[in-house]
């Protein structure tokens, strides 16, 4: 009986060993966000054109939240968020939280094209070097695109995502 009860209980911490060990969820954040910046980082700068070619600061923004967003027109998973950054673009205080975009397109016109037809709302920023070679994207560790963080009206992380819906949630 008592080999019965060990040998019971060795094969439940093994099995609760294994469990510890896969994902709880399909979490897309377990696997793409993890290098992302942390809560209470410091929001690194930008400086970037904006899609009128003028000079652009995240420092201009403080004192408001900001939804910040790294995609491309040729990403297909960044384009399956755009109903849902507009939907919060359009829930948004103006006066409370400020979205800027950085596309990682590589052809102006291309990037300027997909923000006209899709009406895409916020500040939108243009990185001509593309995801590989950005400065802007090291400095937030974007490894997957979309990425997305929250950063508050003080310039600090609240979170990093990729995952619109979760920034939705936290607004």
């Amino acid at each position: 009986m008592k080999t019965h009860l060990i040998i019971a209980l060795a094969a439940l911490l093994l099995c609760s060993g294994l469990a510890a060990q896969t994902p709880a969820s399909d979490d897309p954040d377990q696997q793409y966000a993890t290098q992302l910046l942390k809560k209470g980082d410091k929001a690194p700068q930008i400086r970037l054109n904006d899609i009128d070619g003028k000079p652009f600061s995240l420092k201009s923004l403080k004192g408001r939240r900001v939804v910040l967003v790294f995609w491309a027109s040729w990403c297909p998973d960044c384009r399956a968020e755009v109903p849902e950054l507009k939907a919060m673009y359009e829930a948004a205080d103006p006066s409370e939280v400020a979205f800027v975009s950085v596309s990682f397109d590589r052809e102006f016109e291309k990037f300027k094209a997909y923000v006209a037809d899709n009406a895409l709302p916020g500040i939108q920023l243009f990185d001509p070097s593309g995801k590989k070679d950005s400065a802007v994207g090291r400095d937030y560790h974007v490894k997957w695109i979309p990425s997305l963080y929250l950063i508050d009206a003080k310039g600090k992380v609240e979170f990093g995502t990729v995952v619109a819906s979760k920034i939705a949630n936290a607004l």
